[in-house]
């Protein structure tokens, strides 16, 4: 008996090691960036379901997502947070919002719908001012209020030094962006540097929560000045970062689930298609447990 015990203990602590509050997730296919199907979405959210059971995406009507995300949620206990692109094009924004309303007739939103994301950096890359994101904020809540939904909170993801009191007052809850390897932050100081920002925006937020709407770390590409991607780095800030937010009851949403080689590697730093938990094949990157606190 004390035997079956322990084992069971050791599976729990086990399994806890390998959860995350959410992950972040593009349902695109992985090695080509074709649209998303019902089956497709199933056989990643099965692979995904051993370290989580939330996800978040970034756009319901970009490639027709959002229906076949909610379709392979059904009869689940996975949740999602779903995003209403922005670009300095509102069409993108109206289009993304028709989609979220008319997916809200067929599926239970209250039910699988943990958030409404209203945009991702938009104002980072100055396509939008925060006055412009909190005002489609404002819409996304009216229109959510008029189907029946106003309990499904409403947000907005920026990085953090443009997270401001405007969008504050808007959002239901603040979902900020932190990663200290765009900082150029070596992985000694990355710990410092991310609660650091978390602070610094719970300053600004009173009492409306703050979540990390993402942060994480490549595991290769090219160097960030005093950033490097590694698998011994990614392992390291998992760690170090999920062990700290767990006792400072900070949740947030993890980038990335997979690796996803369609991805443009033309960048600052050659790393875009080396975020993710799970390797472009779906096989894990690490062995369990991924990290222990």
């Amino acid at each position: 008996m004390k035997l079956s015990l322990s084992l069971a203990a050791l599976a729990t602590a086990v399994a806890a090691a390998n959860q995350f509050n959410g992950l972040s997730y593009n349902p695109k296919q992985l090695k080509n960036g074709a649209c998303p199907t019902i089956d497709t979405v199933r056989d990643d959210l099965k692979v995904l379901r051993a370290y989580t059971n939330q996800v978040r995406i970034y756009s319901v009507n970009d490639c027709n997502q959002g229906e076949p995300v909610l379709r392979a949620m059904e009869n689940t206990d996975w949740k999602v947070q779903l995003g209403l692109w922005i670009n300095q094009n509102d069409t993108v924004f109206n289009t993304d919002l028709k989609e979220l309303l008319r997916l809200a007739g067929i599926f239970d939103f209250k039910k699988y719908v943990s958030s409404v994301i209203v945009g991702n950096e938009a104002i980072y890359r100055k396509e939008q001012t925060s006055s412009q994101v909190a005002a489609k904020v404002q819409d996304t809540k009216a229109a959510l209020s008029k189907a029946g939904l106003s309990s499904i909170p409403v947000t907005v993801s920026e990085t953090w030094p443009y997270y401001d009191k405007t969008l504050v007052d808007a959002v239901d809850y603040v979902n900020v962006h932190a990663f200290p390897f765009w900082e150029g932050t070596n992985i000694n100081g990355a710990q410092d540097k991310v609660f650091g920002h978390i602070y610094d925006i719970q300053k600004i937020a009173g009492s409306k929560k703050v979540v990390i709407g993402e942060t994480g770390w490549p595991d290769a590409g090219g160097n960030y000045d005093d950033a490097v991607p590694s698998p011994e780095n990614e392992q390291r800030y998992m760690k170090e970062f999920i062990c700290r937010a767990n006792i400072e009851n900070i949740d947030y949403i993890w980038f990335s689930a997979f690796d996803e080689a369609w991805k443009p590697t033309t960048n600052a730093s050659d790393v875009e298609t080396h975020w993710g938990i799970i390797k472009g094949d779906k096989s894990p990157k690490y062995k369990s447990p991924m990290y222990d606190c």
